[in-house]
């Protein structure tokens, strides 16, 4: 039908992408992050202070202050009192305290001082443009002997807006690998249009649903990340198809039809387990992940349309010149690579079990670290060195200590006497640095401020919380009666944390068991299953555990601190899905042949030397466009960037060309068998074209 009705399908695809793209530029994003977590004790805390005492329920932004001569000095407070009188008229300041009024606000020696800035929001719900109006307006004072830096959620947002660049870059980077594999510049850009337009009409549509739902503020670049790699690749693997089809001699009409009704079956099929993967991820009832999970999703969906849709359309009608560049090619006998891989199956066959069981031992050795796996939220002390955020978290560790920059707020239900008590017990707790006097917010309510010896992200922090909820806490609860709970960005880190570790063995158990039912009923085998599983959670495995060596334990010279909790539940769906992808295209070519000939060897050769270079090239391009975002700037965009990009490049390379022909030549004839009662039970779900 896309052939026949070109125009239909290009002319539909265009108006889609402006109408979509005027309308989200026409009322722009209202994109909200969402790390509350009902149920949890941190969200108990925030809805306490929402209720009974809102004024103190909003994010807030610390500046701070540094001058050799001291804060002290006439002409330095009067720059920052004066600067301190301007941020309180900004829009949603509710108060500034001052450092010259808290004696508490300035270090030993004086030269540095910080000031709090009270908002009337949460950090999510504070207008970019709001948050950049107060550091520009307190940034003016930095100058003749006086340095000003902030910091504060709302602040770290508005400084880590994404650039594009690194999209930019992974765009140009597979443009050059699809040059260098088709030898035509027409040829390479199809693949990439597809993309292009898949990935811009959703993000036009997400800014949109970003209006009604909530929407994280980090969706649009990992939209793009996942949506350039897999839309390439799902029309990468259609039009190598079609490639070959018209290498063999068929004309274009066929060979599109002929590529759909195989590479799309493939592609379809693929995206539907990747599509199936993420939304798993929404009933784990993780707060922003969930539009994250959908919005990706969604991408998915529509590279995979656009893929059996748009692009037998642009084949109908731009065919004619690929069908001429492939004719010349034919004639001047240049090699497709296929006997290259054919040589390579053999050289496979004869060493299998060596060639499956020292790569798989090596990748099981590199997916050691992961068990070591700890989940947090990246703060100011892992942003950039020249960023003011990292300046002004240094800073107040220097004069304040490590855990000045990620208190614990202790709500206490009660009365004085008894948050008195709980303050002594805070003082007293092991890796408490300083317990502040109670602050009174209602009627029996206080709030305690309690800074840890350590820094937020290290482990002893995140001990500390677990021991003041277990321990100290409800020893005094027990003698006064009063009620207490752990609040605080901290505790709330440690808190989601917590839920995504508890969830992550019940999700990844539910996606491997749909995905192996669905290579059940396609290829009709109990060992492919199994096998697919084994090493689909390799790969996986594989990514996390150097995304723990590289971000965690800090080598490569990356900043220490902990894996982003947001990143091992998308890591997993993605790649999961990714490495069926690649699964399902090799395997139905070996089935193909399978089924002709009833010649394992045979099949697992021919499969692999047609589908051999499609799989390499389709990782290198998605290895190139995920690790762009390396350069990206943004923590958890480049966990998720490397992440993905290890993983892609042990699938496609390592398991994929290596591993899996290994094991099915171990497996032969076996690799087909179902046995025959459930065999007549099951529907038979064909992918290959009959």
């Amino acid at each position: 039908m896309s052939y026949r009705r070109r125009w239909w399908a290009l002319v539909g695809w265009i108006v889609i992408l402006v109408a979509v793209s005027l309308g989200s530029q026409a009322v722009g994003d209202d994109y909200r992050n969402n790390v509350g977590l009902p149920g949890t004790e941190s969200q108990k805390a925030l809805d306490v202070l929402r209720e009974r005492a809102p004024a103190q329920a909003g994010s807030t932004i610390t500046i701070v202050f540094e001058a050799n001569d001291g804060l002290a000095a006439t002409r330095i407070r009067e720059r920052v009192e004066s600067m301190l009188a301007r941020v309180e008229k900004e829009p949603h300041v509710v108060s500034v305290v001052s450092p010259y009024r808290n004696n508490r606000a300035l270090s030993g020696n004086g030269t540095v001082g910080y000031a709090t800035v009270a908002l009337d929001k949460q950090s999510e719900d504070i207008p970019t443009g709001d948050a950049r109006k107060i550091i520009d307006t307190a940034q003016k004072a930095g100058t003749d002997g006086l340095r000003v830096e902030l910091s504060g959620d709302p602040v770290r947002a508005a400084q880590s807006e994404n650039s594009g660049s690194a999209e930019g870059i992974g765009i140009l980077a597979a443009l050059v690998i699809l040059v260098l594999l088709f030898g035509s510049l027409f040829a390479a850009v199809l693949p990439v249009a597809i993309a292009l337009f898949a990935v811009g009409t959703t993000l036009g549509l997400i800014v949109l649903a970003s209006h009604v739902a909530t929407v994280a503020n980090f969706t649009a670049p990992l939209l793009m990340l996942v949506g350039l790699g897999v839309g390439i690749d799902y029309a990468l693997l259609v039009f190598s198809r079609f490639r070959g089809e018209l290498i063999d001699g068929t004309d274009r009409r066929t060979a599109t039809i002929r590529a759909i009704d195989t590479a799309g079956r493939t592609v379809f099929f693929a995206g539907c387990t990747v599509i199936v993967a993420l939304l798993g991820l929404v009933v784990l009832g993780l707060g922003s992940l969930q539009g994250v999970a959908v919005a990706v999703a969604l991408t998915v969906l529509l590279t995979m349309v656009a893929s059996l849709t748009l692009l037998p359309a642009l084949l109908a009608t731009f065919g004619g010149r690929i069908e001429k560049q492939v004719s010349r090619r034919v004639e001047k006998g240049r090699r497709t690579g296929g006997e290259r891989w054919s040589r390579w199956s053999g050289a496979v066959r004869r060493r299998a079990w060596a060639a499956a069981l020292i790569p798989t031992a090596l990748l099981a050795g590199l997916s050691l670290p992961a068990l070591d796996m700890r989940l947090g939220f990246a703060d100011a002390g892992t942003d950039a060195p020249s960023t003011t955020t990292r300046q002004a978290y240094d800073l107040l560790a220097d004069g304040f200590g490590a855990g000045f920059n990620g208190p614990l707020i202790v709500i206490a239900e009660g009365d004085t006497a008894a948050a008195d008590q709980a303050r002594m017990a805070l003082r007293g707790a092991e890796g408490v640095a300083a317990a502040l006097p109670p602050q009174s917010a209602g009627e029996d309510l206080s709030t305690i401020i309690v800074l840890p010896a350590s820094a937020p992200q290290d482990a002893a922090t995140d001990d500390l919380v677990g021991q003041l909820r277990g321990d100290v806490l409800p020893s005094v609860a027990a003698k006064t009666g009063a009620t207490f709970l752990v609040g605080g960005s901290t505790a709330s880190a440690e808190d989601f944390s917590d839920a995504v570790a508890s969830r992550l063995p019940m999700f990844i158990a539910v996606v491997v068991g749909l995905s192996m039912l669905l290579l059940l009923l396609v290829f009709r085998s109990i060992l492919i299953p199994l096998k697919a599983a084994v090493l689909n959670l390799l790969s996986v495995g594989v990514a996390m555990g150097v995304m723990t060596l590289v971000f965690q334990n800090g080598a490569l010279g990356v900043e220490k601190g902990p894996i982003e909790a947001y990143v091992p539940v998308m890591v997993f769906a993605i790649v999961f899905g990714l490495s069926m992808d690649y699964e399902v295209f090799l395997l139905s070519r070996m089935h193909e042949e399978w089924e002709r000939g009833k010649d394992a060897a045979l099949a697992i050769g021919r499969g692999l030397a047609t589908t051999g270079q499609v799989v390499t090239a389709a990782g290198a391009i998605m290895i190139v466009v995920f690790g762009a975002f390396m350069f990206s700037g943004d923590r958890m965009l480049m966990q998720f960037g490397f992440g993905l990009a290890v993983a892609v490049l042990v699938d496609a390379v390592i398991i994929r060309c290596l591993v899996l022909p290994a094991v099915m030549h171990l497996f032969g004839r076996y690799a087909w068998w179902l046995p025959e009662g459930l065999a007549k039970r099951l529907p038979r779900v064909a992918i290959e074209h009959s």
